[in-house]
């Protein structure tokens, strides 16, 4: 029987993915389309269009327009030459372009290195997602401008949407193979984009002042005599004051001949982690919210059951079991208080960390279903074609191809960041607030640097059976804490209590509810932001994490140092990746606190201990 030709399953090995939301198929392309498409691995902006081609307007020979004949000889006077008149923005042709972000070194940098593991495991994303800016509005000024702004600053280059961009910054820590963190460095960001719609999220920054007024989106400042003017970078990097805090001493490695342990590593760090601020309201979708949450509820209960029967999302609305959205029991709160006037939906609202929630628990849905569906691995399947679930007569309909041919008992930790700005002005500028939204699942972490202190801010927490938030919620279900022999509490075998996959350890608990944080980045508060895997912290401090960035002079050659050491340091070095982004107060990066002196003598005695053979015995 003759059989069609299909190009774009053939195209790769690795066939397309099949998602669903809401009971609706959901078909992408190929890999190498969902590479181009789905996801931006560049930002986009505005420079001076004689920046491509410095040289191509100039001419050799003079550039005045004379005859030859007419010029003189210069003669040399008392007067001063006139001041060149300043170039503006609006005089000067803007040109829009593509800088790859994994190619901007001064801005981002990631290293990878598989340790002494014969594989990596470990995966990262780097780029610009198209999702509604969510970060905290400027406060509007009260002096009219009757000019409408400075019509001469240039205007930045925006997303689709015409808000700032927002970008998009991930770490996946596989363990068991890389089929699942894999999954997530291709697919995640096509969940929360694709639940961003159907929960209909609506920019931040939509609200508009009157004609003549400034808008939330206005990076300028009212200047009604011309005499205000907004700070530059310059002055909020010189307005930081550096200072170490009370307490805060150089760590000492272990003195010789004690059995005094050395500092916590970062998967032992009991440092609690930053607050998170109070979630902004981006939808009034609420019963639509209510509809998607419901659904994703009961597809958990009857695929699983065990922990999911009972589970109790964080940003999930009360009345599907949830612990409610954003100002949902402030709501519920007041419409039952006496006298109260409050409508139903009054208030109320969806921000993005109900949409983080969805789409964690939805792309941990998808990947643990395909998995149920595959047969164990047989050696008579795998000699068959590579075509052999194609569909005819309905190509775009293939099999369940998540995480390969067969079934994928193993699993992947989460970190990714998301960095909004209320501004087209790039969150790495000095003057540039912004919001930074964690979500995080498993032993996989997130730093921050702040400026004036030099310290280490932790985003997120280790989720072990350790961790009493973590034994709190699973000891309600399950009581399966078991002690290795090494003195590490495991749940089921496993050291991480959330995760994604490990479909073994779904009913006990083992789940990809994410751990959310919203930080109000001010200007030049933070220096850098850092992604590790747990290859980096299982072996290192986060405050040395920390030191070791600010020794380095770009993001790219920080996350090689970092992954560097950590791998040179550990005897048995696990698949470590580390991710830096730079952020407002880079400049001024080691000079808060005790700089990195703090952990340098601490660090030299690692290295020391690393390199003696005789300590290793």
């Amino acid at each position: 029987m003759w059989k069609p030709s299909i190009c774009a399953p053939r195209a790769s090995r690795r066939p397309p993915t099949t998602l669903s939301f809401l009971n609706r198929s959901v078909q992408y392309p190929s890999q190498h389309a969902q590479h181009g498409r789905c996801f931006h691995e560049y930002f986009v902006t505005h420079i001076p269009s004689s920046s491509l081609h410095p040289d191509s307007g100039s001419r050799h020979g003079p550039h005045h327009k004379l005859p030859r004949d007419k010029s003189t000889p210069h003669e040399a006077t008392s007067r001063s030459p006139a001041a060149a008149s300043l170039m503006h923005g609006s005089s000067r042709e803007m040109t829009v372009v593509r800088i790859p972000l994994k190619s901007a070194k001064h801005h981002f940098g990631v290293s990878l290195s598989r340790g002494v593991r014969p594989y990596n495991e470990d995966a990262f994303q780097a780029g610009t997602i198209d999702i509604p800016a969510f970060a905290k509005r400027r406060p509007m000024s009260l002096t009219r401008n009757p000019g409408g702004g400075n019509k001469s600053e240039p205007t930045a280059a925006d997303n689709p949407s015409g808000d700032p961009q927002v970008f998009y910054f991930g770490v996946f820590d596989g363990h068991g193979g890389n089929e699942c963190s894999g999954f997530l460095r291709e697919q995640l960001h096509t969940y929360l984009e694709g639940a961003t719609k159907l929960f209909e999220l609506q920019s931040s920054l939509n609200v508009k002042g009157r004609s003549g007024w400034p808008s939330s989106l206005d990076e300028r400042r009212d200047r009604s005599d011309g005499s205000e003017t907004p700070a530059t970078g310059k002055e909020m990097l010189a307005a930081v004051e550096t200072h170490t805090p009370a307490g805060v001493d150089a760590v000492k490695p272990p003195t010789p001949g004690t059995n005094d342990p050395p500092p916590a590593a970062g998967k032992d760090n009991k440092t609690e982690p930053v607050d998170s601020a109070p979630p902004v309201k981006q939808s009034d979708s609420i019963r639509k919210a209510e509809e998607l949450e419901g659904c994703l509820v009961k597809e958990w209960k009857e695929l699983v059951g065990g922990y999911f029967r009972r589970f109790k999302p964080e940003y999930f609305s009360m009345s599907v079991g949830g612990r409610g959205h954003g100002t949902e029991k402030d709501v519920i709160t007041k419409q039952h208080a006496l006298n109260s006037s409050i409508s139903d939906d009054a208030m109320e609202g969806i921000g993005i960390e109900t949409v983080l929630e969805y789409a964690f628990l939805k792309a941990d849905y998808d990947f643990v279903s395909a998995q149920v569906g595959k047969q164990e691995e047989d050696p008579v399947a795998a000699d068959r074609a590579i075509n052999d679930d194609d569909i005819l007569g309905h190509p775009s309909r293939t099999g369940k191809h998540i995480g390969g041919k067969n079934r994928f008992k193993g699993g992947s930790t989460c970190s990714i960041a998301l960095i909004s700005t209320p501004t087209p002005s790039p969150f790495w500028h000095p003057a540039s607030p912004s919001t930074l939204i964690a979500a995080h699942v498993g032993d996989t972490r997130i730093l921050l640097c702040k400026t004036a202190t030099g310290l280490a801010v932790p985003l997120t927490s280790n989720h072990h059976p350790s961790l009493p938030e973590e034994a709190t919620r699973l000891r309600r279900y399950a009581a399966t804490f078991v002690t290795d022999s090494f003195g590490e509490e495991r749940v089921s075998g496993l050291a991480n209590t959330r995760a994604f996959g490990d479909m073994a350890s779904k009913r006990i608990g083992v789940s990809a509810e994410p751990e959310i944080r919203r930080i109000e980045l001010l200007p030049a508060e933070y220096s850098f932001l850092v992604l590790i895997s747990d290859g980096v912290s299982g072996h290192l401090s986060d405050q040395e994490i920390v030191d070791v960035v600010k020794e380095a002079k770009t993001p790219e050659q920080a996350a090689r140092d970092v992954t560097t050491f950590a791998t040179e340091v550990s005897p048995d070095a696990d698949n470590a990746t580390t991710l830096v982004v730079r952020l407002g107060g880079w400049e001024r990066r080691s000079e808060g606190g005790l700089g990195s002196l703090g952990t340098k003598e601490m660090r030299d005695w690692r290295r020391g201990e690393a390199n003696n053979p005789r300590g290793r015995m």
